[in-house]
């Protein structure tokens, strides 16, 4: 079976996203499924998945997906081996005086889902459009003043250091190479950093990242109170992303995915270690310590060390750890089960 080529074109900018599918659909020759014709179906991406095989003439298509959508359905829409669709490309439309503040915000988009309407982070999705795209197209960017520009791009950069970055100057993106999207992605650019394996292709002296790892796990308070009261707040500079994975010493048998974005934090449980109850009802189990803290950061004007050592100070002393999980189990945990979301 010959595939359909899926150019996808993401972003919050309606109107500069708009433009920006249309022109790509021109160039390339591919029929356009626009954001209007998708944006009031249940699920937009299969409404999308359902209309690109009449693209059977051209076998190329640009999707342009609403803002509220989710990278990780659409790429897993479009790469699964049972459909006629092959992903090519995601183009993302950032608009660059906009962007920081974009990765700050505290608001939702509601979003239906078959099990009924959910809240999703602008901010989260913002910073996810940019990590799995093959293309960032910043517009908007000329009252920029070079230093800031520079950082903007840096910023772009290192959230995603796959993606080839273009500046505005026709309405569109200038055609690249294809990138064949895999149902395994490592685009992003914080698994980059907890891989050891990252190179933003632009940097500035006021965009930083680095990976943090701690063995202890977290005391819950301490670490709720870092999170509102401190990185919230910008005393360490600010924190635009930050991902990873984490353990509480409230829930020491369970792995958690941590995900902040700006004002955004939420951990999801990933992973129970096995036997991880012991038969007096405590945590136990061989494993339950095997995984601490694994987290990287992105920022503006971070300072590393007085971060990591406040990231430090939140994690177990000497006597905590020692006094084991009869202890830990009486620490007040300020994170709502199975995940929270805030601030």
């Amino acid at each position: 079976m010959e595939l359909i080529d899926v150019f996808a074109v993401v972003g919050s900018c309606g109107p500069e996203r708009g433009i920006a599918a249309r022109c790509l659909a021109e160039e390339t020759g591919s029929m356009l499924v626009p954001a209007p014709r998708l944006a009031m179906a249940p699920d937009p991406v299969d409404e999308a998945a359902a209309l690109v095989p009449w693209a059977y003439r051209e076998r190329r298509a640009v999707v342009e997906p609403p803002a509220f959508i989710s990278m990780t359905d659409l790429i897993g829409t479009f790469v699964d081996e049972d459909r006629s669709t092959r992903l090519v490309g995601i183009t993302c439309v950032v608009d660059a005086g906009h962007i920081i503040d974009d990765l700050r915000r505290d608001d939702y988009f509601v979003r239906r889902t078959p099990a009924g309407e959910e809240g999703c982070s602008r901010a989260l999705i913002a910073a996810e459009q940019i990590e799995f795209a093959s293309t960032v197209l910043l517009v908007n960017w000329q009252p920029l003043s070079t230093p800031n520009l520079s950082a903007v791009m840096a910023v772009v950069s290192h959230l995603s250091p796959h993606a080839v970055l273009q500046l505005d100057r026709s309405g569109s993106a200038r055609p690249v190479e294809p990138t064949v999207y895999t149902a395994g992605q490592e685009r992003p650019g914080w698994v980059g950093i907890l891989n050891d394996d990252y190179h933003p292709h632009i940097t500035d002296p006021r965009v930083s990242a680095f990976r943090y790892e701690q063995l202890r796990l977290m005391h819950p308070e301490r670490l709720s109170h870092l999170l509102d009261q401190r990185i919230a707040r910008g005393e360490f500079g600010t924190v635009l992303r930050s991902a990873g994975f984490c353990r509480l010493a409230s829930r020491p048998n369970l792995t958690a995915n941590w995900e902040h974005v700006g004002q955004m934090f939420s951990l999801h449980p990933l992973q129970a270690d096995g036997g991880d109850v012991a038969g007096d009802g405590e945590p136990g189990g061989s494993e339950m310590l095997g995984l601490g803290q694994d987290i990287a950061f992105i920022g503006l004007d971070l300072d590393r060390e007085r971060l990591t050592a406040a990231l430090d100070a939140a994690a177990l002393t000497d006597a905590e750890f020692a006094a084991g999980p009869t202890l830990w189990a009486s620490f007040a945990d300020p994170f709502p089960v199975p995940r929270t979301s805030m601030r």
